[in-house]
């Protein structure tokens, strides 16, 4: 059997011996949105538990827009236009708004690397647009603490801003259960005290702390302690299938409108089999999800549901940047 692999920015062809017995296993098929701008549209004119966005805008002087780095494939050039060109309509000046690349405790994203992130060279060159920066303390509002005594220290860019909107890829995440929305704002703009303490091992070590769970999850539990220091916060969230197409955008209130975005990739992220195998072969999605071996990590545990007890997990991933951080 042969089959292809995401690996880099290409493929990798894989050979079975004929003698294995080999069962492919894929997501199910992703219906392609057609039309993303005409749907970013009704999302923002009939968002989820919030105002219109045009009615929000009006009312504000400044705006942060978080966006994700080079590590995740986001299609910003497909998002940030519509998104940009309704703030500046509302009234918003293009110097009042800034699009922020949330990095958490990633290297920040400069030169031709940054365009490749906000993906429209239109908005890269009228835009301003900046790194979080995760060490600098006084970059940091100081806003309490949470239940479980987290210090929430956020980017001041972004709490200090009077429309706070969070762009964002929502897929499996192996400890916060999925990605997008709150994880935006923490990892993203957290000061690296708040991240290495949500990191911990106490909280990674907990049974819900996985791929795919929400519910009774601690990550998640403590990003919303976050959420409510932080105060009122919009989200535009995106989903994408296996060749990086939009399958479902909405925008609203960051909590309702992730879990609406949660809801639509359950159905096709979560597999059911009727067993577990000895051997497993698989990638961390290509570039850029494997750039790092950390992000790789990512690859490893999402097969590890599959894996019988000690098996073993073969992972194709380019590593281009080496070991990489959280």
């Amino acid at each position: 059997m042969k089959t292809e692999i995401l690996y880099g920015r290409g493929r990798l062809t894989i050979r079975f011996p004929d003698e294995l017995k080999v069962t492919p296993v894929r997501k199910r098929s992703m219906p392609r949105l057609e039309g993303p701008a005409v749907k970013l549209a009704e999302s923002f004119r009939s968002p989820s538990s919030c105002p219109p966005l045009q009615q929000l805008a009006r009312t504000r002087k400044t705006a942060c827009i978080l966006v994700c780095d080079i590590t995740r494939p986001v299609p910003h050039a497909v998002l940030l236009p519509p998104l940009i060109e309704t703030l500046l309509a509302c009234g918003i000046a293009k110097e009042n708004i800034l699009i922020l690349v949330a990095t958490g405790l990633h290297r920040p994203n400069e030169g031709d690397e940054l365009l490749e992130v906000i993906g429209s060279d239109r908005i890269f060159r009228s835009i301003p647009i900046a790194n979080h920066f995760a060490r600098d303390r006084a970059a940091h509002a100081d806003l309490g603490r949470t239940a479980s005594g987290i210090p929430i220290l956020i980017d001041r860019r972004f709490t200090e801003a009077d429309l706070r909107i969070a762009v964002g890829l929502v897929e499996p995440h192996f400890m916060a259960g999925y990605s997008g929305g709150r994880k935006l704002v923490v990892p993203g703009v957290a000061h690296c005290d708040t991240i290495l303490r949500l990191h911990a091992g106490g909280i990674m070590d907990h049974p819900r702390a996985a791929n795919c769970v929400i519910e009774g999850n601690p990550v998640h539990g403590e990003q919303l302690d976050v959420l409510g220091a932080v105060g009122e916060i919009f989200a535009l969230n995106v989903v994408i299938d296996e060749q990086r197409r939009i399958g479902f955008v909405n925008f609203g209130e960051v909590k309702a409108s992730h879990a609406e975005a949660v809801a639509f990739m359950r159905r096709y992220a979560e597999v059911s089999l009727p067993r577990r195998f000895k051997t497993v072969v698989t990638s961390a999605a290509g570039y850029p999800l494997d750039k790092t071996f950390y992000q790789t990590i990512k690859g490893m545990v999402g097969a590890m549901g599959i894996l019988e007890p000690g098996g073993t997990i073969v992972i194709a991933s380019e590593c281009s940047e080496g070991m990489g951080s959280p």
